[in-house]
């Protein structure tokens, strides 16, 4: 099944300090896919391009509790960095 994971960076935490671990959450999602997992990850713009929107996250998993558990082993997570929240997704039209 599909899942897609959003996040927003926890208020008051300066960027500095969320830097590791957003390259540590990079890392771990290409160590999943050269695993084989279906993965991928990325950041919201505004019109203009800039970010500022969150973070998504868009995977497979077997079920709603296996997402939860692969959601809770991001660098990103573990870290408190950002606020998530994890939801199945169903297509409707497409792949």
């Amino acid at each position: 099944a599909w899942f897609v994971k959003t996040e927003t960076f926890v208020t008051g935490k300066p960027f500095p300090e969320i830097r590791p671990h957003l390259e540590a959450h990079k890392a771990w999602v290409a160590n999943l896919r050269q695993q084989g997992a279906t993965i991928t990850s990325g950041y919201r713009v505004d019109a203009d391009g800039r970010p500022g929107g969150g973070g998504l996250m868009l995977f497979r998993a077997a079920s709603h509790a296996a997402a939860e558990q692969l959601c809770l082993q991001d660098p990103l997570v573990s870290s408190g960095c950002v606020e998530w929240a994890v939801n199945g997704w169903v297509a409707e039209v497409g792949d």
